[in-house]
Parts: C-alpha cells; sequence; structure tokens
C-alpha cells in the first residue's frame, strides 16, 4: 500500500514538467492527496494538496502561481503541472495520502502512504 511519483526529470529554468501520483493496494478516493518536496540540505515542505472533490490548496503563493493540481479519479492517479520552472524548485517531489477527505492551508499534517519519490532537477 504506497503512492509512487513518477515524471521527474531534468528541465532548463522556464521548463514544465507533470508529476504523476498513482496508487498501488489502495484507491486514491476519498482521500486528498498532497505533493511535498525537499531539497537538498533542506526539509521537507508541502507544495500542494487536492481534496477528494478536487479543490487544489497551495501551500506558497509563488507555486500557486505555477503550478497546478489535479486528479483523476478513475485513473488512480493525481497529477502535478509545473510550469515556469526555477532552479529553486529543484527537489525530490513525493505524494502522500491524507487521512481525511479534505485539505488544509494551515495544516500539513496527517499524510501517511509516503512512497519514492521522482527527482526534478531545473538547470539555470
Amino acid at each position: 500500500v504506497q503512492l509512487q511519483a513518477s515524471g521527474g526529470g531534468l528541465v532548463h529554468s522556464g521548463g514544465s514538467l507533470r508529476l504523476s501520483c498513482a496508487a498501488s493496494g489502495f484507491t486514491l478516493p476519498p482521500y486528498a492527496i498532497g505533493w511535498f518536496r525537499q531539497a537538498p540540505g533542506k526539509e521537507r515542505e508541502g507544495v500542494s494538496c487536492i481534496s477528494y472533490y478536487g479543490d487544489g490548496t497551495y501551500y506558497r503563493d509563488s507555486e500557486k502561481a505555477r503550478f497546478t493540481i489535479s486528479r483523476d479519479n478513475a485513473e488512480n492517479t493525481v497529477y502535478l503541472q509545473m510550469n515556469n520552472l526555477k532552479p529553486e524548485d529543484t527537489a525530490v517531489y513525493y505524494c502522500a495520502r491524507r487521512r481525511s477527505r479534505y485539505c488544509s492551508q494551515y495544516d500539513q499534517t496527517g499524510f501517511t502512504n509516503w512512497g519514492q519519490g521522482t527527482l526534478v532537477t531545473v538547470s539555470s
């Protein structure tokens, strides 16, 4: 029972990537799913979360302007479309299931089923 993130790679600054988060062993509905990232030498931070109902939450304005989270419950997959990537977006990106149908702008706790991440590298 885990989530697997994929779709990372090396892009130039200003480029785009679409990350996918696929579940194995359980179905994504009715859970909220979050995306997190961890840059070298830094703590893990939340990027975005999508509720069971499809409402997206972004933890910082900088990502809200450039990233779009979506989900396809029929495909059991959550996506993170990342546009206008910057070198500071370089990190390993993870997805996780929240023990709730809902996301919270101010609460990044309650996530579980962390899987292996996918590396995003943005060159300047």
